[in-house]
């Protein structure tokens, strides 16, 4: 099963002519879930021709106008299609109020299910058979949330020797021990998925941290991460600045990278003051504590394999 982060904005603050604002789109197979949503965020998606229509839920980290202004867009946007599933947004308090006011203000016309679940203490957000979000504080100057999605562990391998030695002949019964499902041998015995299956197999984690102070928790909400998208805003230069604003500079998302064992590390959510070509200021002071830092830019799609 594939999973992949498209980067549909890297920038804070401000939209600027070749930087949109902070939004990432994770696809799951075929589920597509939005973090974020700045203005802007429809036209990387068509750029990258993402299935938008069949996104799944958006998580919202806090109600600021560039993590938020571009969702009534993408709302009325999936409401030029026959949609029927529902659309869940998540988000801090007033998100439930800024969805409900945008829709009746822009009088839009919504043909599907929209849920609004508001968040008000670290909890499981979202939960599919497979898979959890959870929601985690930040610290900003209006409440914010981080996020997780984290895969749950994967069946371990199958062994089909073993299958045929205990009389299960290849076919439907395969699958079903594939699946956890106890089977009959053709002896009559019973088989046991843990007679043919390997140790269970990790799945993968997802961690999306963005408009926070930093904060020793953080690590540890993010820990053994496959990607952990974060914020690194300013150089450590500007770091009174920085806490002022309550904000993360990229020695410190390094920092919690390091500190947290992820695998693979992407900064997001630049200051304006950085231009593209100033941008590697902020990789080279991550890189001193996580050598394997790297910078997000728009469009960019980043791989998130099962590592065995």
């Amino acid at each position: 099963m594939n999973m992949e982060a498209f980067i549909l904005g890297c920038g804070g603050m401000m939209p600027l002519p070749y930087r949109h604002l902070t939004s990432v789109l994770l696809r799951r197979d075929g589920d597509l879930f939005l973090f974020d949503g700045g203005e802007g965020t429809q036209i990387s998606l068509k750029r990258l021709n993402l299935k938008w229509k069949k996104i799944n839920a958006i998580f919202v980290s806090h109600t600021h106008a560039d993590h938020v202004t571009g969702l009534p867009g993408i709302m009325m946007l999936s409401a030029q299609v026959d949609r029927k599933e529902p659309l869940y947004i998540y988000g801090p308090p007033k998100i439930a109020e800024y969805i409900d006011t945008s829709r009746k203000v822009l009088d839009m016309y919504i043909n599907y299910p929209v849920v609004v679940k508001e968040i008000t203490a670290p909890c499981v957000v979202h939960e599919e058979p497979d898979f959890i979000v959870r929601a985690f504080p930040l610290q900003h100057t209006k409440t914010c949330v981080g996020y997780a999605l984290e895969e749950k562990d994967r069946p371990g391998e199958f062994n089909p020797e073993a299958a045929k030695a205990l009389g299960v002949p290849c076919g439907p019964l395969w699958a079903k021990l594939q699946s956890g499902q106890e089977v009959q041998a053709t002896d009559g015995s019973i088989v046991k998925p843990e007679q043919v299956l390997g140790s269970a197999r990790k799945g993968r984690k997802f961690s999306y941290v963005t408009d926070t102070l930093y904060l020793d928790s953080i690590a540890r909400e993010v820990k053994d991460s496959d990607l952990l998208i974060c914020e690194g805003m300013f150089e450590h230069d500007l770091l009174d600045q920085a806490k002022e604003k309550k904000h993360m500079t990229a020695l410190q998302a390094g920092t919690i990278a390091r500190d947290a064992n992820v695998k693979k590390m992407a900064m997001i959510h630049y200051s304006p003051r950085y231009t593209d070509k100033d941008l590697y200021v902020l990789e080279e002071e991550a890189r001193k504590v996580f050598p394997e830092a790297m910078l997000s830019r728009d469009r960019m799609k980043i791989d998130i394999p099962y590592v065995d």
